[in-house]
């Protein structure tokens, strides 16, 4: 996630100076109080500027990278990217915080009931059509997608901030009180901030998952730099100008653009408490290395679902099937990549209505869209390697898109469906091959027998990354045997059972990895962005006729 895929120019004639405070820029363009620029009309003659935020103002760089429209080609966003040369004030800024906070349960208090009113006005301002419109195109622009998925993005964001208005923020720092052993002692338990983190996210929620994972932080009184890939950096850098206009501290939050190579030098310097990664396994394994551990993950997922050997509703399940592996052109860390499907499913009209479904997606309403991370040829070269394996046959897709201007950097492929014999997924030489992430509009289908489902669960537990699942079936003993023999840490499970579109309202995060990372609910936070203290009281009195004991 830290590659910027775009023409890297240097423009002469860039704005370079620091900017103060976002209320002080011009708005007589814009008709939302807190808004730079309309999404609708970035372009390669009118293109957008992202800024830096660093000690409460506004800044640019030394060097303006400028990105490619994924539609057309057409160089239509400035980034003020920081070189490795210019993250000193970045550094100093983390620097300042100390390790207890920004605040804690006995630290500026006040600031708990600050953060619930910031969160009331930004959720009305999300729940309004106007700013509700402006950050699903301003999404729709950068991570091509539908506009309902785009929205979904904006409506998970504005009920999250609705789940933590008024008290809710206070609550997440709610302690609890054990008896002692004597009068006058008491342990309390209290949820404590790092200080200085960091939180790094990918290109493909650019709204939810950095305004999530941003907000938890700054609840539990940390002071976050955030950097998001700047392919869409564009999306948080308004959401900041709409959090300052909703009253957050504009000294609270650092926003950066940068390659990897000086995130991690910034990283590696400033040393923050924590850092929140979001993103390719590659990179999160790396940053565990050179962070010491200090690090919460949820990295890459190559997702499973199973269809069990009770067969209902073959429209609904399959509907189910083709949003879960080509929503958004495939590109969700919760995307379904492979389907076992249970011998009763293949006499059905299963796989012809997810066929007849993918036909349906086209490039105009961006139900399938461009490709940020891999490019046609890449998926085309997996494709036909995967078709090598004996028994391989491709179920549909496997061309490159119609009639599109898509920049060759990135790809454009049809939804494809690949069948793999299970037999042949879990032979060593195949293995690594068949469950290789392809982050786009790519699964990998196969069958099992009614006595095969030991076979089925062997290869997921040589998975490697465990975020989500899903075991559609009704039958209890089915889904017992499943679920417990498994560890993803976001299963659905039931008829209805899916692998994307988590809501706010429970846990999505990876499980069986001490590292990982949670994002959405109270249980999260706390998790993600606090550890536990012990305060323990002992007050006494010491009794009358206490005397000095022996040594021991």
């Amino acid at each position: 996630m830290y590659r910027v895929v775009a023409s890297r120019a240097f423009r002469a004639g860039a704005p370079q100076k620091a900017f103060g405070c976002w209320f002080n820029l011009s708005r007589s363009a814009h008709t939302l109080p807190f808004a730079t620029l309309e999404a609708d009309e970035i372009s390669g003659s009118k293109p957008g500027e992202v800024y830096n935020l660093v000690q409460g103002k506004w800044t640019g760089s030394s060097i303006w990278n400028t990105l490619l429209d994924p539609l057309n080609g057409e160089p239509f966003i400035k980034i003020a990217e920081v070189g490795e040369k210019e993250i000193q004030p970045f550094v100093e800024s983390l620097s300042k915080c100390p390790k207890h906070g920004l605040h804690n349960p006995f630290k500026s208090p006040e600031r708990y009931l600050l953060y619930g009113d910031i969160s009331t006005k930004a959720a009305h301002m999300l729940s309004l059509p106007k700013v509700s419109n402006f950050f699903t195109r301003l999404i729709q622009r950068v991570s091509p997608k539908s506009y309902q998925q785009a929205l979904g993005e904006v409506q998970v964001t504005q009920k999250f901030l609705e789940n933590f208005c008024g008290d809710q923020v206070r609550f997440l720092a709610r302690s609890f009180a054990v008896p002692g052993n004597h009068l006058g002692q008491q342990s309390h338990g209290y949820r404590w901030p790092y200080g200085p983190v960091a939180i790094i996210t990918p290109f493909n929620f650019p709204l939810e998952i950095p305004a999530l994972q941003l907000m938890g932080a700054l609840y539990m009184g940390n002071k976050p730099i955030l950097k998001v890939d700047s392919k869409v950096s564009i999306v948080m850098e308004q959401m900041m100008r709409l959090l300052h206009y909703c009253g957050l501290p504009v000294e609270d939050v650092d926003f950066i653009n940068s390659d990897g190579k000086t995130m991690n030098k910034l990283l590696m310097e400033a040393n923050p408490r924590m850092t929140l990664f979001t993103g390719s396994s590659r990179v999160a394994e790396k940053l565990a290395v050179d962070l010491k551990g200090r690090v919460k993950l949820e990295d890459a997922g190559f997702d499973w679902k199973i269809l069990g050997p009770d067969v209902n509703e073959v429209d609904y399940v399959s509907w189910v099937c083709d949003q879960d592996a080509y929503a958004c052109s495939g590109q969700k860390c919760s995307a379904q990549s492979v389907l076992f499907m249970h011998e009763n499913w293949s006499s059905t009209s299963l796989l012809s209505k997810m066929k007849d479904l993918a036909d349906r997606r086209k490039l105009e309403d961006l139900t399938v869209g461009p490709v940020l991370t891999f490019t046609t040829e890449a998926m085309l070269e997996h494709m036909n390697k995967l078709l090598k394996v004996p028994g391989s046959k491709l179920l549909f897709g496997g061309e490159e898109l119609k009639n599109h201007s898509i920049p060759s950097i990135y790809g454009a492929l049809k939804p494809t469906a690949i069948f793999v014999p299970l037999e042949e997924i879990l032979k060593d030489g195949n293995y690594e091959l068949v469950t290789r992430e392809i982050f786009g509009p790519f699964q990998i289908v196969t069958e099992y027998k009614q006595d095969q489902l030991p076979l089925v669960l062997n290869a997921l537990e040589r998975m490697h990354a465990h975020l989500t699942a899903a075991v559609v079936s009704n039958d209890p003993l089915f889904l017992q045997e499943v679920i417990g023999n498994t560890v993803n840490g976001t299963t659905y499970a039931g008829l209805r059972a899916r692998t994307t579109g988590a809501p706010q309202n429970h846990w999505f995060g990876p499980s069986g990895d001490p590292r990982g990372a949670g994002i959405g609910t109270p249980e999260a936070i706390k998790l993600v962005w606090s550890s536990h203290r012990e305060i323990i009281y002992d007050y006494g009195p010491v009794p009358g006729n206490w005397e000095i004991p022996p040594s021991t």
